[in-house]
């Protein structure tokens, strides 16, 4: 009774390996040579049988599931790389407005310093020339009234009118006392327009 398992046992290998040296080992020992002798001869086995394959019904139907399947990435490829290159584009395109708003800022910055330093020269022009204008009246308190008057007679009625009111109360009384009548009622009456004018402003 013991020995009918063994026997059962050894009965199944014998038939196993009968199996791998009768059928198993020559079928593969012969697709190694055609794979070999195919390869040899300048044929790709896969290429082959991927055609021989796409025209079995079955085999047809993967075949074309994995070219469709690629036609299906290779379409969302193009269409990541085409949504890739639109944003570099608007990349670009905000690059190059914030380089034009920084030169705009610039050059604001630029014409800004310009009219700086414009106002002080202005302002110092302004100053120099209030300076020297000092200079003139003080002149004019210095020298004689007998040579002053003819000088501002010669002068533009505003030039004179503006000397005139600036100069000491009694420089003014000494100048006009040695002016013609006809031109101290002129000057007087240039000189108080331009105090009115003076208050009427203020």
């Amino acid at each position: 009774m013991d020995r009918m398992p063994e026997e059962q046992a050894s009965q199944k290998a014998s038939k196993f390996q009968w199996f791998l040296f009768a059928f198993f080992i020559p079928i593969l020992f012969a697709v190694t040579v055609a794979l070999l002798v195919f390869t040899l001869s300048g044929n790709n086995v896969f290429e082959t049988a991927k055609e021989y394959g796409q025209k079995v019904p079955l085999l047809s139907s993967i075949f074309n599931g994995e070219s469709s399947n690629s036609e299906v990435m290779e379409s969302q490829l193009i269409e990541l790389e085409a949504e890739i290159k639109d944003r570099e584009a608007r990349i670009t395109q905000l690059e190059s407005q914030l380089d034009s708003k920084e030169l705009e800022i610039e050059r604001a910055g630029l014409e800004k310093q310009r009219l700086e330093q414009e106002i002080e020269e202005l302002t110092a022009i302004k100053e120099e020339n209030k300076r020297a204008f000092k200079d003139i009246v003080k002149t004019y308190e210095s020298i004689s009234a007998k040579k002053a008057a003819p000088i501002l007679t010669e002068m533009k009625d505003e030039e004179a009118v503006k000397i005139l009111s600036n100069v000491k109360a009694d420089t003014l009384a000494a100048i006009m006392e040695k002016m013609d009548p006809e031109d101290a009622a002129h000057y007087t009456a240039l000189l108080t327009a331009a105090k009115e004018s003076n208050v009427q402003n203020n």
